[in-house]
């Protein structure tokens, strides 16, 4: 997994956008309970009023709090605020009506702190009014106004009673300002803020005014800010969309690309199931951990992370829900993992095993049909997608299990969150507001660890999958190209020659070519016959390369073909397979995929040579007739003679038949033998056969036995010289034949 991070490495600048745009959209969501909190406490309880001191407040009123403020306070009142005469500014009396008639102190710009400094003297101050109040009360009756709340309050009947605080014994003022400062801030705030309403309410402030426009600005704040957050979310989706395909398209890209590099010994490590499921299922899982990644790995720690601090800010006492809820989440996510892992690491086999499966059907299905074993193929496909599906219901039967389960957990914790807050909120050290806001918080935590969990899930499925696409690509192909390659030799082209040739397959412990040595050379036709197994086709492929020999060497137009480059060798070489290969387009596009510049009359000419011109003819369109994939429209006899007519428009130094007239009967055999006589006369031929009467007129025919020569020379020579060729050839052909 880790080596294939390089991929990531050209959407880099991307990756980092989608990473801001994922802290911008967390921000968004973080701050988004604290707009909610301020509606509902400041907005709603409060009546929009966010401080205990007063932006601004009456003359009588600034003088009456003063008395209750402590000496060393009183300083940090009038140093914050500015006493405007009554009628000296008119601008004041459209927001204060009471500064066209009456003097009122305006709060002066201070910095943060100090505006905390100063809502807690306020609050300290409104305390203590109402404990001096209190023993007011006890000493003049029921009817004293300081029985009564701070709600509505008559103002001139609280003036009149400045006399009688004055001569208030001064020992009782400040035993109230001691228990003052000994009540917990959101008390004070509370008290403060009550009693700075009737203060607004004395300057003829619009209060309802006041909170509707609370309401509103922060309301469109949220608004703005969830807005922003979704906009966000569009953008990292969008970006991780297009990282996760441009990198799946890349990983697609370089693993086709170093298949078609392999040589026949990679073909023989990895199944043609295998490779495609490696090139589409295994970087589908890739693709979607880029996808998650980027969302979930970068958006949820920063969530949890964020969510955590905010939550903290709220309320600290209640911290241990949020840890309690993390735990059984964690616990919980942990069992589930530990259980259904496994299966998830055992589901990429077992989608490589349904597809080699289905596979081997499609491709063998008139063979099925022939032998009748379609209920045998039936259960053997059944076997494998039912071994599947099981290992999928399995892990999707626990997945199922987690959202019930989170589902309890998030209502659980919202009531114990409300249990708890309730009970702070009656003690006047939590304002409803911060509960809901704790409840979001705590709700954002528990998402951000069910998202990390769910990439639990992800990453080892994805990991498996990095593992097998990592496999392909670290595999480096057992035949490459020299550093420093050879031209050939002009003076020797066409020539062949083996030299003292063995050759084993990977990992097995026996050559299949034993001290093969030969020369072909141009004009001349050399044949190769033998038993099935006896090496012939892995002869012929040491010529191209599709496999490099074990010992000794084997040269083309003088030069070892280790020694050269592969697609110079290749060009030389006209090959036509054991089986014939088409591609999906047309005729003429399947004759010139040798050479895309051959004209029609070379293709024409070519497929003369071919026998092949007489069923094209046929054709309504020609050459222009289309081939289904893999040649499935036209016959095997059909395939073979546009495969060697496909060979035959290069015009190569070589041509290599690996048994290409298997497939046709003897006159047409015979008719392209003679005709390929003609057409090849300045080239080298070699000949992989079963048949005798194909090979008969050959100028050199090899004949091997279990990897070895056992024979080598012309027809003749060999029904005299080699009892194994006299063998081949008595079973093929009659007495007279032979004697002929």
């Amino acid at each position: 997994m880790i080596k294939l991070a390089k991929y990531l490495k050209p959407y880099l600048l991307a990756l980092l956008f989608a990473v801001a745009l994922l802290v911008c959209q967390a921000l968004c969501d973080l701050n988004l309970p604290n707009f909610m909190s301020n509606i509902v406490s400041t907005g709603i309880q409060q009546g929009g009023i966010a401080d205990a001191a007063p932006e601004a407040i009456s003359a009588r009123g600034f003088d009456f709090m003063l008395r209750f403020v402590p000496q060393e306070e009183q300083t940090l009142w009038q140093n914050s605020y500015t006493k405007v005469p009554a009628g000296s500014d008119p601008s004041y009396a459209t927001s204060y009506p009471l500064a066209a008639t009456g003097d009122i102190y305006v709060r002066s710009p201070v910095s943060k702190n100090s505006l905390s400094q100063l809502n807690q003297s306020f609050g300290k101050a409104t305390w203590t009014f109402l404990k001096v109040a209190e023993e007011i009360a006890a000493q003049s009756g029921p009817s004293t106004q300081g029985q009564q709340g701070l709600e509505q309050v008559d103002m001139s009947q609280l003036y009149a009673l400045s006399p009688m605080l004055d001569q208030f014994p001064q020992e009782v003022l400040h035993k109230a300002q001691q228990e003052a400062a000994s009540i917990q801030d959101l008390m004070l705030n509370q008290s403060g803020i009550a009693m700075v309403r009737n203060f607004y309410r004395e300057l003829g402030m619009d209060l309802q005014g006041i909170q509707t426009r609370y309401i509103l600005n922060n309301g469109l704040i949220m608004l703005a800010v969830a807005l922003g957050g979704g906009v966000c979310t569009v953008l990292v989706t969008l970006l991780a969309s297009r990282i996760a395909a441009g990198v799946a398209r890349d990983l697609r890209k370089d693993i086709f690309r170093k298949v078609i590099r392999f040589s026949n010994n990679e073909f023989d490590q990895f199944s043609t199931a295998s490779l495609i499921t490696r090139t589409t299922n295994d970087i589908t899982q890739l693709q979607m951990l880029v996808i998650m990644g980027i969302r979930i790995l970068c958006s949820a720690p920063i969530m949890g992370a964020g969510g955590i601090v905010m939550a903290l800010r709220k309320s600290v006492s209640m911290s241990w829900v949020i840890a309690l809820s993390v735990i059984v989440l964690i616990g919980f996510i942990g069992v589930v993992l530990a259980v259904a892992m496994p299966k998830f690491k055992k589901m990429q086999s077992l989608i490589d095993r349904l597809n080699l499966v289905a596979r081997e059907n499609l491709n063998g299905l008139m063979v099925i049909r022939a032998f009748g074993t379609e209920d045998f193929e039936k259960e053997r496909y059944e076997t494998a997608n039912r071994n599947l599906s099981k290992v999928q219901l399995f892990g999707n039967r626990q997945m199922m299990l987690m959202m019930p389960t989170m589902m309890f957990i998030m209502n659980a914790t919202s009531l114990l969150i409300v249990w708890i807050g309730a009970h702070q909120i009656a003690n006047s050290s939590m304002q409803v507001g911060d509960m809901i806001a704790f409840m979001q918080y705590a709700m954002q935590i528990i998402m951000a660890f069910l998202f990390i969990s769910m990439m639990f899930i992800i990453v080892p499925r994805a990991a498996v999958s990095g593992k097998r696409i990592q496999e392909v690509l670290s595999t480096e192909s057992s035949v490459l190209d020299p550093q420093n390659p050879q031209p050939f030799d002009p003076s020797q082209t066409g020539v062949v020659e083996f030299k003292n040739v063995s050759f084993r397959y990977h990992g097995a412990d026996e050559n299949v070519l034993e001290n093969i040595s030969f020369t072909a050379k141009p004009g001349q036709t050399t044949a190769l016959i033998g038993s099935t197994g006896s090496g012939k086709s892995t002869l012929i492929n040491l010529i191209p390369r599709f496999y490099d020999v074990t010992q000794g060497e084997v040269t083309v137009n003088g030069v070892n073909v280790k020694d050269v480059a592969q697609h110079d060798l290749r060009k030389i070489i006209g090959y036509v397979p054991q089986k014939g290969v088409l591609h999906k387009g047309t005729i003429a596009s399947n004759l010139r995929y040798g050479d895309q510049n051959a004209s029609l009359e070379q293709i024409e000419t070519a497929a003369e040579v071919a026998q092949a011109m007489d069923f094209i003819r046929q054709k309504p369109e020609g050459m222009d007739s289309p081939i289904s994939a893999g040649g499935g429209n036209v016959s095997g006899g059909q395939k073979q003679r546009l495969s060697i007519a496909r060979a035959l428009v290069t015009k190569p130094d070589i041509y290599i038949f690996d048994d290409s007239f298997s497939a046709l009967d003897f006159k047409t055999d015979a008719a392209l033998r003679h005709a390929l006589k003609d057409y090849t006369s300045d080239s080298t031929v070699l000949i992989v056969a079963q048949r005798v009467g194909t090979i008969r007129h050959a100028e050199q025919i090899l004949v091997l036995d279990k990897g070895k020569i056992v024979g080598m020379g012309t027809h003749e020579q060999l029904l005299t010289s080699c009892p194994t060729y006299y063998e081949i050839a008595a079973s093929q052909l009659s007495k007279e034949e032979l004697e002929a």
